[in-house]
C-alpha cells in the first residue's frame, strides 16, 4: 500500500507498505482522509526519534472489526493502551506507560492507505458531520482537554497565544465557557476567523502583563511562552498545549516567586468534540487552507510548514 513514510528525518511516499493486519481486539480501517499537524512537522524536524508512518488527525471506513462498525465512518483515539499497568487500571489511559501512539510513537500512522487500531480507540461519526470536518476531531479533542484540567469561569480572565491552527480550536472551545477571553497572534486574516465569531482579538502588543487568571501557549516557540507567562497575575495557570522541538529556557525564580502553575496538555474527549463538531458550534471549515492527495504528500508537507498556512488535509482516495 501507499504511506507517507518518516526515517532519518527523511519524509517519503513509499508504494511498498505491506498491508496491516489487525490483531486481536483491533479494526482495519481504510483511511479518507488525515491532517497534517505541527507534531508530524516537528517529528520530521527530529522532535521525536520516529521511524514509520506518520499521521493521527484522522477520517476512516472500518473493513474489518466489529460488525456495528463495519463499513461505518470513524475516528481514533491516538494512544493504544495496555490495560493493565497503574495508569491504565486508574482510567488514564493516554499516560500508560506500555503505551504506541498512532503515527508517533511505535505505531503507523494515518498518511497511508489503511492503519490498525483498537476497536475500543474509535468512535463513529454522526451523519451529518461531513468527512474534511470530522478530520478536525483529534486536535479539538484536544483543545478540549484544557476544560478538564483547568475550571473556567465567567469572570476569569484568559489568554489563547497563538492564531494558528491549534490556537483557533482553542480560542472557540474556551470561548463557549463565558470566560473573558483575548486571544492574539500575528496574522490578521487567521484572527479576522475568530472575531467573526464575537472573540475578542489582539496582537502581542496589546497584552497587558500580569492582567490574566489563565493563559494558554499555542505557539510552540519561546516568544509565545515569554508572552504567555508575562500576561499572568501571581498564582495564575499557565496552559502549555505545544510541542518544541528543541530546549526551552524559562526564569525559574519567577514561577515560585508568582506561584505560578504550569500545566501540560496533550490529549483530551473524543465524544464532546464530535458533540461540538454535530452541533456546528465550532466552526472548522475556515481552518482548510488546502487538500492534496497522498501521492502528493511531499508537496503537502512542503505547503504545511510555510508561516502561515492553517490545515493541510490528505486524500486518500
Amino acid at each position: 500500500m501507499k504511506g507517507l513514510w518518516l526515517e532519518n528525518n527523511q519524509l517519503q511516499l513509499r508504494t511498498d507498505i505491506p498491508h496491516p493486519e489487525p490483531t486481536l481486539g483491533e479494526a482495519l480501517v481504510r483511511v479518507l482522509r488525515a491532517g497534517i499537524c505541527n507534531t508530524d512537522l516537528e517529528l520530521k524536524r527530529g522532535y521525536y526519534p520516529y521511524t514509520g508512518i506518520l499521521g493521527h488527525e484522522f477520517v476512516g471506513v472500518v473493513e474489518q472489526g466489529p460488525e456495528h462498525l463495519l463499513n461505518q465512518r470513524v475516528v481514533g483515539e491516538i494512544n493504544v493502551a495496555c490495560g493493565y499497568c497503574r495508569f491504565c487500571r486508574s482510567g488514564q489511559p493516554t499516560h500508560c506507560e506500555n503505551r504506541t501512539v498512532l503515527g508517533i510513537v511505535n505505531h503507523h500512522g494515518a498518511f497511508a492507505d489503511y492503519l490498525c487500531l483498537p476497536v475500543t480507540n474509535l468512535h463513529p461519526v454522526p451523519d451529518n458531520v461531513p468527512t474534511e470536518v470530522a478530520t478536525f476531531t483529534e486536535p479539538l479533542a484536544a483543545a478540549l482537554e484544557i476544560q478538564q484540567q483547568v475550571a473556567l469561569g465567567a469572570n476569569d480572565q484568559v489568554l489563547v497565544v497563538g492564531d494558528g491552527k491549534l490556537g483557533q480550536l482553542v480560542a472557540q472551545t474556551i470561548a463557549l465557557t463565558g470566560c473573558k477571553l483575548l486571544v492574539v497572534g500575528r496574522h490578521q486574516d487567521k484572527l479576522a476567523n475568530l472575531a467573526a465569531r464575537g472573540i475578542k482579538t489582539g496582537l502581542a502588543k496589546d497584552v497587558t502583563d500580569k492582567a490574566f487568571d489563565i493563559s494558554v501557549e499555542c505557539t510552540g516557540n519561546p516568544e509565545g511562552f515569554a508572552i504567555a507567562r508575562r500576561a499572568l497575575r501571581p498564582r495564575g495557570t499557565l496552559v502549555l498545549k505545544s510541542t518544541y522541538a528543541g530546549n526551552l529556557s524559562l526564569d525559574a525564580s519567577s514561577l515560585v516567586v508568582d506561584e505560578i502553575t504550569l500545566i501540560g496538555s496533550r490529549c483530551g474527549p473524543f465524544e464532546k468534540a464530535l458533540e461540538l463538531l454535530a452541533t456546528q458550534k465550532v466552526d472548522v471549515k475556515p481552518l482548510i487552507h488546502a487538500c492534496y492527495p497522498l501521492t502528493d504528500g511531499i508537496a503537502a508537507f512542503d505547503l504545511a510548514q510555510r508561516r502561515g498556512v492553517l490545515k493541510v488535509l490528505l486524500e486518500m482516495s
